[in-house]
C-alpha cells in the first residue's frame, strides 16, 4: 500500500502524463488497484505479465492528454503509438526490462536493436535495462565490460542519446551493511525526439519503496 500511495501522489504533484513501472512479477492488477495509482486521472493500461518469476511491465496512458494508435508487445518490451492531443505530435514510447540472466541479455539486446530500427515515427524508450554503459554505473566490484560494450553498440547504431538523470549516479542498489550500487534504469530517446523537446530532463526520486529509483521525465514545458 505504501508504494501505492506514493506513486498516487506522484502522478498527482508531478502532473505526471504517462507511468511505466518495471519488474512487477505480475499478470494483471485489479481496477481498485489501477484507480488508486492514477488519482482520479482517465488512464489507460497494459500489463505484460513476467518470464517465470522474473520481469512484467505495467504502463499506463493518461487519455486526457494523449490519444492511443496502438499497442503492442514484445518479449521484453510493452509498446504504445501516442498522439498528443494539444499539438498532433505523434511518437511511440517503449517501456522495457531486460532480464538479469546473462543468458537473456543478447536476445534482449539483438530484439532492441531489430525492433526500434523498423520505426517510422519518433520514439523514447526508458525503464529497467539490467546493463550498465561505463564503469561509473557501478560502485563496487568487478565490472565485466562485455554487455556494456554490446549495449552501447545498439544505442549508436539506433542513433540513440540518453538524458542523462540530474542529482543521482545510480538508480538500483543491493542488499547488506555495504550494497553495491549500480546504474540500471535510463531513458533513451532518437535525435529528433530531442530536437522536439531540447529542455528534457530525468530527475530521481526517493527510492524508499524499492530498490529502484523513480525516475521522472520532464520534457520542459508546461506539462511533464
Amino acid at each position: 500500500m505504501a508504494k501505492h500511495r506514493f506513486l498516487a501522489e506522484l502522478v498527482k504533484e508531478e502532473q505526471i502524463n504517462f507511468i511505466t513501472l518495471s519488474e512487477t512479477g505480475r499478470d494483471s492488477f485489479p481496477d481498485h488497484v489501477l484507480k488508486n495509482l492514477y488519482g482520479g486521472h482517465d488512464f489507460l493500461w497494459h500489463t505484460m505479465a513476467p518470464h517465470g518469476r522474473s520481469g512484467g511491465i505495467l504502463l499506463g496512458v493518461d487519455l486526457n492528454v494523449f490519444d492511443i494508435g496502438a499497442i503492442s508487445e514484445g518479449d521484453f518490451y510493452v509498446k504504445f503509438t501516442l498522439r498528443c492531443k494539444s499539438n498532433g505530435f505523434k511518437f511511440v514510447l517503449y517501456s522495457v526490462y531486460g532480464l538479469a540472466q546473462i543468458e537473456n541479455k543478447s536476445a534482449f539486446l539483438s530484439k532492441l536493436a531489430n525492433t526500434c530500427s523498423k520505426e517510422s515515427l519518433l520514439y523514447m524508450i526508458g525503464g529497467d535495462f539490467n546493463i550498465m554503459r561505463t564503469p561509473e554505473d557501478k560502485s563496487l566490484g568487478i565490472f565485466d565490460p562485455k554487455w556494456p560494450i554490446f549495449f552501447n553498440a545498439v544505442i549508436e547504431y539506433l542513433d540513440l542519446r540518453e538524458i542523462v538523470m540530474s542529482g543521482r549516479q545510480f538508480t538500483w542498489a543491493g542488499l547488506g551493511d555495504n550494497p553495491t550500487f549500480e546504474k540500471l534504469d535510463r531513458v533513451l530517446i532518437g535525435t529528433e525526439w530531442e530536437d522536439q523537446f531540447p529542455l528534457a530532463t530525468v530527475e530521481p526520486r526517493d527510492r524508499n519503496i524499492s530498490y529502484h529509483t523513480p525516475l521522472v521525465l520532464n520534457i520542459g514545458s508546461s506539462t511533464h
